[in-house]
C-alpha cells in the first residue's frame, strides 16, 4: 500500500450483513492510513456482525446506522452524508442489497443513500458461493454495471459456510487498490501494456545460480500504474516474492531465455512494452546436473558462458514494435551509459537508475533519457514515481518521437 494516495478523498463506507463484515475493520485502517476520511454507515444486519463502537473507534467518526437519525440538523443524514463524499463504497454487499441496489429500494438509511446519491457508488459482494452464482444475483450484478455502479469482485476460496467457490469479498488490501486505480486519471485507456520485472536466475547446477539484486519493486509499482491508468496490463516476472497488484495478469518465469519466450509469447497487440527486469546478459554453456562439489586441493571450477537474448531489442526491432521503454541500472557514469543504451536498443525512452542505491530500497530516483536529452526526476517512492513515469509515457505514444 502507497500512503497518501487516498489523501483528500471522503469515502463512505456501507456495511450490510455478512459475516465478512470483519474485513471492513482492516479495510477501514488501510484507507485511513492512505490518507482517505471514512464515515461509516451500516444496515441493521451489519450490526449484528461487527459493532458501531468499533467502526467508530477505527474510523474516529460517528456510526450511522438509522434513517431517522437526528445528529443531523436537518434530519436528512440519507441526503447529507453523500453529498460530502467523493465515492460511496458497500463492503461488504450482501446478496439482498445488492438486489435493492438493482431495483432502486429506498428501504433503511444505506439503501436510501445509495439512491439518493449524487456520486460513484461501488460495491464489494460477499455472500455464498450459491447465492452469488444464482441466476437473480447476476441478473442484479449485470444491472448495477449497466447502472454505471463499479462491482469489485467477487474474490473465489474459502468461504465461511465451509465451502469453496466464488462469493468471498476481496481482502481489504485489494479493495484500497482498486479505489487507488478508481481516482487515477486513465491516461492509458484503451492500451495494452506489457512488462517485465525482477530478476533472472541462470542455474550452474541443480542448488546455484547467477542472479542481481533487483527485487522487482520498481517493475510492479508500474504494472499497478499501468492498470490504475486504465491500461489492460500483463506483468511477466522474474523470481520474486513480491504479491501481484490487483488487477495485473502475471506469468512467473525464471531464466533470461523463458524471460524472453514469453515476452514474444505476449508481445502482439501491445501498445507499450516496458522492459523493467534485470535480466542476465549471460549463462553458463552447460548447466552441471549434479552439485559442484568442492574438494581439498581442487582447483576452482572453470566455467563457460554464452550471451542470453536480448528481449529488449527483440522488440523494439519488430515490424510492428510497440512503443518500447528500457531501464538501466549503472553503477557510474549513469547519463552516458543510458543514453548509449537507448540509442544501441533504438528505442525512444530509457528510464535510468544508479542500481546499488535503490536495489530493494522503497524509493528510487531516475533520469529520462530520449532524443531530446535527459530529464532528472526528483527522489519519490516507487509507487508515486511509477505514476509520474506512466504520465511521461503516456505524454509521448502520440508523437511521432525519433530515436
Amino acid at each position: 500500500m502507497n500512503a497518501g494516495d487516498l489523501a483528500g478523498k471522503h469515502l463512505v463506507l456501507g456495511l450490510t450483513g455478512g459475516i465478512a463484515c470483519y474485513k471492513a475493520a482492516e479495510l477501514t485502517r488501510l484507507l485511513l492510513k492512505a490518507g482517505a476520511t471514512v464515515q461509516v454507515v451500516m444496515t441493521e444486519a451489519a450490526t449484528q456482525f461487527i459493532t458501531p463502537v468499533t467502526m467508530q473507534a477505527l474510523s474516529g467518526r460517528p456510526v450511522f446506522t438509522d434513517q431517522w437519525d437526528s445528529r443531523m440538523a436537518n434530519n436528512m443524514a440519507h441526503i447529507d452524508l453523500s453529498r460530502e463524499a467523493d465515492a460511496i463504497v458497500i463492503a461488504p454487499a450482501s446478496t439482498d442489497f445488492i438486489a435493492k441496489l438493482a431495483h432502486g429500494m429506498a428501504g433503511d438509511l444505506l439503501s436510501t443513500l445509495c439512491v439518493a446519491r449524487d456520486c460513484p457508488l461501488l460495491v464489494v459482494p460477499a455472500m455464498n458461493r450459491q447465492m452469488w452464482q444464482n441466476p437473480a444475483t447476476q441478473r442484479n450484478a449485470a444491472q448495477l454495471r449497466a447502472d454505471g455502479i463499479v462491482v469489485l469482485g467477487p474474490d473465489s476460496g474459502d468461504q465461511a459456510c465451509g465451502e469453496v467457490g466464488d462469493g468471498r469479498m476481496l481482502e481489504p488490501a485489494s479493495v484500497h487498490a482498486a479505489l487507488s486505480a478508481f481516482f487515477q486519471p486513465k491516461l492509458l485507456a484503451g492500451k495494452r501494456v506489457l512488462l517485465t520485472a525482477g530478476p533472472t536466475f541462470e542455474p550452474l547446477d541443480p542448488v546455484r545460480g547467477l542472479t542481481n539484486r533487483s527485487s522487482g519493486k520498481m517493475g510492479f509499482a508500474l504494472a499497478r500504474a499501468a492498470f490504475e491508468a486504465g491500461a489492460q496490463v500483463e506483468l511477466i516476472a522474474g523470481p520474486t516474492t513480491l504479491e501481484t497488484p490487483w488487477g495485473i495478469a502475471r506469468t512467473d518465469v525464471q531464466t533470461a531465455r523463458q524471460m524472453h519466450d514469453a515476452v514474444l509469447g505476449a508481445v502482439s497487440g501491445t501498445d507499450i512494452f516496458i522492459a523493467v527486469a534485470a535480466v542476465s546478459d549471460w549463462r553458463v554453456a552447460q548447466v552441471s546436473t549434479e552439485k559442484i562439489k568442492k574438494a581439498a586441493g581442487q582447483a576452482a571450477p572453470t566455467l563457460q558462458f554464452v550471451e542470453n537474448p536480448d528481449i529488449l531489442a527483440s522488440v523494439a526491432n519488430m515490424a510492428q514494435a510497440p512503443f518500447c521503454v528500457g531501464f538501466a541500472a549503472e553503477s557510474h557514469d549513469l547519463e552516458r551509459h543510458a543514453q548509449e543504451k537507448r540509442l544501441r536498443k533504438n528505442i525512444p525512452l530509457l528510464i535510468g537508475n544508479l542500481g546499488p542505491a535503490t536495489f530493494g530500497s522503497d524509493e528510487n530516483q531516475v533520469i529520462l533519457c530520449d532524443a531530446q536529452g535527459i530529464t532528472h526526476l526528483p527522489k519519490a517512492d516507487k509507487q508515486a514515481l511509477a505514476r509520474t513515469l506512466i504520465a511521461e509515457i503516456a505524454r509521448r505514444i502520440d508523437i511521432a518521437t525519433p530515436v
